[in-house]
Parts: structure tokens; C-alpha cells; sequence
């Protein structure tokens, strides 16, 4: 099985892309692995279909250079965070074996968000007990627990734990969240207005990276929240 050094989860195609998508754009070009892992197809999602946000998913993991995306398709809206949903985590967990994880924020105006965030979270812990027993393929998987899970930031303005600077990525951001073509502004469509479907929101997701580019003295920054203290080996770290 591939190992990868960072998974990220999403309750919908496209959240990954707009939450972390130029972090994955940057940490792919230094050399590490990654991947993505949708928990649904995003079937409720007013515009658009599943199938074509399969092949929307499918186009922006090409643009972003992930070495794998996957789908557990869980029920859109419906999904809850019990031991068959967190088992189906666990099993991507152990089969690409991440070192870091990131996933939804932990609190959003889409309900998803949230409880997306939990369940992945609850799933990184448990899939470290070596007592529970998953297979893949008819294999039996070994226990894996990543090193850290961090939530990136999505619809809400949630202060960041920290940022990371995408300066020179951003563009590839917004290049795989413009593969979505079917979920954001397109002022020839004839699809109903969705609050991600707006000018105002296309726009947003500029000025936000340039925002929190701004406040660490860079011209593009992404941010996320952590579970635990960050740590580092010397003040040097800091930008």
C-alpha cells in the first residue's frame, strides 16, 4: 500500500480544495505525498450532480498533484459519526498511513462541516488501537494513528492556530477550486444562487489568503486550527 505523508478529508468534493488546497499544492511540490479522501459525492449540493462532481473531484486532483483521491460515499447530509462511519475512516487511515491529517473546520454554517471534523477526528485516535480489527481487500490492516490532525478553516472566520504561508501556490488553489465549474459563479449559468455561488464569495477566497498572507508578512497565507499545542524545535522555526 502507497504510504502517504498528509491525507485530507472533506465531507464534499471541494471542501479540501478551498480549505487547504494551496498547502497541498506546496507541500506536493517540496516532495510529500498526499492525498484526499471525500466522505460523500455531495449529492444534496443544489447545483450540479454527483456524477459531475465526480469528474469536477477527479479534474481538480490532477490540477493539485495528489497521489490518490478516494470517496467512501456516505449519505450527503445524513452521515453520522458511529462506529460504521469511523470504521470506514479508520480503514483509509491504515491503508495510506498519513503522518499529518487535515480535515473540515470544526465549526461551520454547513452542518457537515462540523460533524465531518468530529468523526475524522474520533476515527485518527481509535485507528491506533491495536484491539480494533479492520481488513481491506480481505487483508487485516495494522493499527495507525497520525502524528497530528489540524481542521482547516472553511465558511466561518475562525482564528487560526497558525498559518501557513502559500505564497506561489495560490494560483493552483484557485485553478482546482475552478475545476468545480457546476458550484461557483458563473454569470452565464442558469443554475438557483448558492452562497458559494456568488461573485462576492469567488472573490473572498482571494482576499482572505491575502488577509492572513498579510498578518505573517507574506502575500498569501491558509490557515487551520490544531488539538494540541504546537511545538517547535527552535525559535528559528517562526517566520
Amino acid at each position: 500500500m502507497m504510504k502517504l505523508d498528509i491525507l485530507a478529508f472533506g465531507a464534499h468534493p471541494d471542501d479540501v480544495e478551498l480549505g487547504c488546497g494551496g498547502t497541498l499544492a506546496k507541500e506536493i511540490a517540496l516532495g510529500k505525498k498526499a492525498g484526499i479522501v471525500d466522505l460523500t459525492r455531495g449529492e444534496l449540493g443544489t447545483r450540479g450532480s454527483a456524477e459531475i462532481r465526480d469528474m469536477e473531484s477527479a479534474a481538480a486532483a490532477q490540477i493539485l498533484g495528489v497521489s490518490i483521491r478516494e470517496n467512501l460515499n456516505m449519505r450527503d447530509g445524513f452521515f453520522i459519526n458511529d462506529e460504521e462511519h469511523q470504521l470506514a475512516v479508520i480503514r483509509m487511515l491504515r491503508k495510506y498511513r498519513p503522518d499529518i491529517v487535515l480535515c473540515n473546520a470544526i465549526d461551520d454554517r454547513h452542518i457537515d462541516h462540523g460533524r465531518a471534523s468530529k468523526l475524522v477526528s474520533d476515527a485518527c485516535f481509535l485507528s491506533g488501537l491495536m484491539k480494533i480489527e479492520t481488513e481491506y481487500i480481505g487483508e487485516k490492516q495494522q493499527q495507525w494513528r497520525p502524528k497530528v490532525v489540524y481542521h482547516y478553516i472553511q465558511w466561518k472566520n475562525i482564528q487560526p492556530d497558525f498559518v501557513v504561508d502559500v505564497s506561489g501556490y495560490n494560483h493552483k488553489k484557485v485553478e482546482a477550486i475552478l475545476a468545480y465549474g457546476s458550484q461557483f459563479y458563473d454569470p452565464n449559468s442558469n443554475e438557483p444562487e448558492t452562497p458559494i455561488a456568488t461573485k462576492n464569495f469567488l472573490e473572498s477566497l482571494n482576499y482572505r489568503s491575502q488577509d492572513l498572507g498579510r498578518l505573517i508578512g507574506t502575500d498569501f497565507g491558509e490557515g487551520f486550527t490544531a488539538e494540541r499545542h504546537l511545538a517547535v524545535n527552535s525559535l528559528a522555526d517562526l517566520l
